[in-house]
């Protein structure tokens, strides 16, 4: 009898836990953090862009409705996810990173004052601690999410990524905030993160030539968001990051469907 009762408590508990938890996603509010992918998105200057393509769309010869299209682009378009192979040889690639490390508690630092007067700003240590002073220490498994205010120019491409030029010439132009490698390098020792990310097409900023923040982050098995959108409309904190790439088997990185829990 005491077994069975004990049983029965552990299932009462369960049973509670998990009406709360419905609930609780039931009063939320969901916010979309990735950007639609089409012909228009942004890339990196030497990478294919996305292109989807119709296969078939309109009434077949039964006489019903079908639809099917074909896509393309390199693993690092639009908002993306990076893995921890991206910069790292022997690092994992998509599809080993662990669901329990694809979500976090938010960490929102707001860089976007520094980064309208220098479209070269490197967000630093500081600017981490500062957010600490103010909100208590970055918690174990964040997702720490770097709001340049970036996002605003997704579709003007000029602002955005400094340049309209393709190939070795547009990289060459490319200017955009970024974390600093020293800053990259305090994050993976002295605090225990699932990711960081940012509304820009690259950790490093713009101007960099050997994207030392990839490296330190990638060597730290730390995995990487890129172009995100809206982070103008999460709080600095206590929201609640998901993000979900594409399980690309050996892939660097995928495409990312990344939300934040309100």
């Amino acid at each position: 009898m005491k077994k069975l009762f004990v049983l029965f408590m552990i299932f009462c508990v369960v049973a509670c836990r998990q009406t709360n938890v419905y609930d609780w996603l039931q009063s939320t509010t969901w916010i979309d953090l990735s950007h639609e992918f089409d012909s228009t998105t942004a890339h990196w200057p030497t990478n294919m862009k996305f292109h989807h393509d119709t296969v078939f769309c309109g009434i077949n010869d039964k006489g019903y409705f079908y639809a099917s299209f074909r896509y393309g682009a390199e693993e690092h378009v639009g908002t993306h996810f990076d893995a921890p192979l991206h910069f790292n040889k022997g690092g994992e690639s998509v599809e080993k990173v662990r669901v329990e490390r694809l979500h976090g508690p938010a960490v929102i630092i707001d860089v976007t004052r520094e980064s309208s007067k220098n479209r070269d700003y490197l967000v630093t240590v500081d600017d981490l601690k500062t957010w600490e002073r103010l909100n208590g220490k970055i918690p174990e498994g964040a997702v720490i999410l770097l709001y340049t205010g970036f996002g605003k120019f997704w579709n003007d491409h000029l602002k955005y990524t400094g340049t309209l030029k393709s190939g070795p010439e547009g990289v060459k132009e490319l200017h955009f905030p970024g974390l600093d490698p020293i800053a990259a390098k305090w994050i993976s020792e002295k605090r225990k993160i699932n990711a960081i990310g940012l509304d820009t097409p690259s950790i490093d900023y713009g101007p960099s030539t050997d994207f030392q923040s990839h490296r330190v982050l990638c060597a730290s098995g730390i995995t990487i968001y890129e172009n995100v959108a809206n982070l103008d409309k999460v709080p600095t904190k206590g929201a609640y990051i998901i993000a979900l790439p594409m399980k690309i088997k050996g892939g660097s990185g995928a495409p990312l469907r990344i939300i934040a829990i309100i």
